[in-house]
């Protein structure tokens, strides 16, 4: 015997104490499936006879059930259920999160249930007990279907139990085995000739007509009908004909609309109101054989509410989809996949207001949908309606998946008057949706998955720092898309006067089985990210900024670079300019770009920084080892023993005014955009693109491209790529690195030929910096390479800095794809504010 049941539902088992449920339980379903009574009573009172305990124990028993229901887990329910009572509180849950209930009825005599349970402890109870519950299961068994239970299954004789095997299948909707690739097409309601031409520019080849029309898709495609083919256009039975014949070859699936659901029940016999284009598909059907009504009502009863595709990536229904259903085979679902949800109301035209569930959605399911009639598909929040009311005269539509790709057909005339014109808003609904953000999407402490370093954890600290440090400092929120992550410094130099050196940057990424690595000098100035749009026209399309910006500047904590918005502007201009005269846009097919820069000089808050601290620490040191030494000089003319101590306060002062000198170099007046310099070294995203898929030569080259279109502003960064089996090349990287570092330089970064490489322990450092040691002197004062000194110094640790250097990286490149893929600002934000909540990591800020 065999029963067939879903591999998500509630399973009741059903029959007084001793007829072997728990046995039977423990064969055919996983442990973690089973819901016991007996041992939620041992649970709750460590006696699991304890008939006391049995309230506290089905409270139990129903919070575990919600919580496995609610991650759409199989649950059996092993108790006696023999009380209508008893059961009705179980359907009433599973219903609740949208689970069919199944019932597995044991119906054996009452005196083998007896025996049985004189051979268990702890059930010295008579046999009255066992036919009170068989009495009982006896009554209420007629009131299973009212229950809601309507899939039943009796054992009577253990024999039936010994024979019994459960099947366990996907529901109807789940097709998550589907990979695709999809063409979802949405409502077509009648417009065949639309609806074939848009096949074509899909590549798919129609041939016949009729009932024997034939549609061969391109290798290897599914088309995906997102319902209403019928009503109110001129050619619904064609269109239907269309459809049956796919679905029935298997090469599209259909799911049905309200308008579908409404026919079918006119084809049954059922009373239902003729409007809203329901005569017009009648007419039509009039003129087809007595027999294709029949095809055509088989037809439409075997739609399945939604689908669930993709692994579950993707779900496809008529109105929508909310996150709790996806899935799931309830009434309720299917209601909702075919009506969407109204909220009781009327607007000015007359017709329903619906709730905007899609508003809402926060799941990571794409839900693709259609029946409310919009001027343009868009996607929000992870949905996207691709009814764009061709048959009021707009467009059909169809979204390739998993290109992500629209392609649509005018309609060829208006078919129907729409009550509600088709208006489209200045901004998409993603923007309009993301002018409200949730503080719950970022406080807390959150894990945010990557996928080029798995889950990153922020912790609920680090989030309520970085939360008030955003909303003190940051510039507008949507601009904010990205943020750099910090850099780790190369290992420890052993040499002498050293603390960092090459060799210990490229002793690293041999270590990691790495190759080639290019070297890019490291400038004296401050992280900057400068995104870039063609217009602002530009920027509200892509940014949904309303204030007539074209781009910004901002540091790497969020905030704007600058107070003057025309030095902004200026530094933008020039970028602009450069993109227009080297041809960026249309090489990148792209109306923005975001750059990770160095812009020099150091920022006015730094310089400010130089200027209060560093100047009068190196000044009042200057001055004090000038006194001692006079007077020490003084006093080695008659006394030969002070001696060493005026060579030690030469050396001193020799460091204060190398200290001095060190600062200097990095700081000069700007008066006016001219004295910017702008250093790009990544050119990180353009429309539809994060170039993390190019090598760090491409980068390099491309923006030296755009360097050369500008005025002076731009500045090329010079590099190299070494070869580390390459001795040759390697000492000439290193050479190259002494004289940077000798005229005052900050030092060099050493990259991986890759954007994102993996080594032998994983995703290596994206890039390492290797200062030199008159930059240092800023970092770590005057005296750091004092031998004393020196050595206490190379006792820094940096496994914590390149663990966070990897997750900030991790964090800012998801943050760039989900942009990119087009995903609500909350997601992009998740990420991106994860990196400004890792800056508040305990870890030595001179590493």
């Amino acid at each position: 015997m065999t029963f067939k049941i879903p591999d998500f539902c509630v399973v009741l088992l059903v029959g007084p104490s001793g007829c072997g449920k728990s046995s039977f339980a423990a064969k055919h379903f996983l442990p973690s499936e089973v819901l016991s009574s007996d041992w939620c009573r041992a649970a709750v009172s460590d006696d699991e006879t304890a008939q006391h305990a049995t309230s506290d124990a089905f409270e139990l028993l129903h919070t575990m059930l919600k919580v496995r229901l609610k991650n759409r887990r199989l649950c059996v329910i092993d108790a006696t259920n023999v009380q209508s009572q008893s059961r009705r509180e179980i359907v009433k849950i599973a219903q609740s999160y949208h689970a069919l209930t199944y019932a597995i009825v044991f119906s054996l005599p009452d005196s083998l249930c007896f025996e049985r349970n004189q051979n268990r402890a702890n059930r010295d109870f008579g046999i009255h007990v066992i036919r009170r519950q068989n009495q009982e299961l006896k009554r209420s068994a007629p009131l299973m279907q009212k229950e809601g239970i309507r899939n039943q299954f009796w054992l009577k004789s253990v024999e039936d139990i010994d024979a019994f095997e459960i099947v366990r299948e996907p529901l109807f909707n789940d097709k998550r085995e589907l990979a695709g690739p999809f063409d979802i097409i949405g409502d077509v309601h009648g417009c065949y000739d639309e609806l074939t031409e848009l096949f074509d520019r899909l590549g798919y080849r129609i041939e016949g007509t009729g009932e024997e029309v034939a549609v061969i898709p391109p290798e290897g495609r599914t088309a995906i009908f997102l319902g209403d083919l019928v009503d109110r256009g001129p050619k619904s039975m064609e269109a239907l004909k269309l459809a049956m014949s796919m679905v029935n070859a298997g090469t599209a699936l259909c799911i049905p609309g309200n308008h579908d659901e409404k026919f079918y029940r006119y084809l049954g016999g059922r009373d239902v109101q003729i409007k809203h284009g329901l005569a017009e598909t009648i007419e039509q059907l009039e003129k087809e054989p007595p027999e294709f009504r029949d095809k055509l009502s088989k037809f439409l009863e075997g739609l399945v509410s939604h689908y669930w595709l993709d692994g579950g990536k993707l779900c496809v229904a008529h109105a929508g989809m909310k996150e709790e259903m996806i899935g799931r085979s309830s009434r309720a679902v299917r209601e909702f996949a075919m009506y969407g949800e109204t909220t009781g109301e009327t607007d000015e035209f007359g017709l329903p207001v619906r709730y905007q569930w899609a508003a809402d959605y926060r799941g990571r399911t794409k839900i693709v949908y259609g029946h409310t009639p919009v001027p343009m598909a868009e996607w929000l929040n992870n949905t996207i309606c691709l009814d764009t009311g061709c048959v009021f005269g707009g467009k059909l539509t169809a979204l390739r998946y998993p290109e992500m790709t629209l392609i649509d057909v005018p309609a060829k005339e208006t078919y129907a008057e729409s009550a509600k014109p088709l208006e489209l808003g200045s901004r998409t609904l993603q923007h309009t949706s993301d002018d409200v953000l949730d503080i719950s999407d970022i406080l807390g402490r959150r894990i945010i998955h990557t996928r080029v370093h798995g889950n990153v954890t922020i912790r609920e600290e680090n989030s309520s720092a970085a939360l008030e440090a955003m909303s003190r400092f940051a510039a507008n929120p949507k601009w904010l898309v990205y943020l750099p992550p910090t850099m780790s410094p190369c290992g420890t130099s052993e040499a002498y006067g050293y603390l960092e050196r090459p060799e210990e940057a490229f002793a690293y990424f041999k270590s990691e089985s790495i190759d080639k690595v290019v070297c890019e000098e490291k400038h004296m100035g401050s992280r900057a990210v400068a995104i870039v749009c063609r217009d602002a026209e530009a920027a509200k399309r892509r940014f949904g900024i309303l204030e007539e910006e074209s781009g910004i500047v901002y540091t790497r904590t969020g905030r704007r670079f600058f107070d003057d918005l025309a030095m902004e502007a200026a530094l933008l201009s020039e970028i602009r300019e450069a993109a227009n005269k080297t041809d960026f846009w249309a090489r990148h097919s792209t109306d923005w770009m975001i750059l990770d820069c160095e812009l020099m000089p150091w920022s006015a808050k730094a310089q400010e920084l130089l200027r209060t601290q560093y100047a009068l620490v190196g000044s009042a040191s200057s001055h004090a080892l000038k006194a001692a030494h006079d007077a020490l000089h003084a006093a080695s003319m008659t006394n030969p023993d002070v001696t060493p101590l005026l060579q030690e306060a030469i050396d001193r002062r020799e460091m204060a005014d190398r200290f001095v000198q060190a600062y200097r170099h990095y700081c000069w007046e700007v008066s006016g955009p001219q004295d910017l310099k702008l250093a790009p070294f990544h050119l990180l995203a353009t429309e539809g693109a994060v170039h993390d898929t190019k090598s760090h030569e491409w980068h390099m080259t491309e923006l030296a491209g755009l360097c050369e279109g500008g005025t002076g502003i731009l500045m090329q960064t010079p590099w190299r790529t070494v070869d580390l089996s390459d001795e040759a090349q390697v000492g000439e990287a290193v050479k190259w690195w002494e004289e940077l570092t000798a005229k005052g330089g900050e030092g060099m970064v050493v990259k991986p030929l890759g954007f994102t490489v993996r080594g032998q322990k994983g995703l290596a450092q994206p890039a390492v910096k290797c200062r030199g040691p008159e930059y240092l002197r800023i970092i770590y004062g005057p005296e750091y390479l004092r031998p004393e000194n020196l050595s206490r110094l190379r006792k820094r640790g940096l496994a914590f800095k390149r663990s966070l250097a990897l997750r900030e990286y991790a964090l800012g490149l998801e943050a760039l794809h989900r942009f990119v893929e087009k995903e609500p600002l909350r997601r992009v934000h998740e990420c991106a504010f994860g990196v400004l909540a890792m800056e508040s990591e305990p870890v030595d800020p001179r590493l």
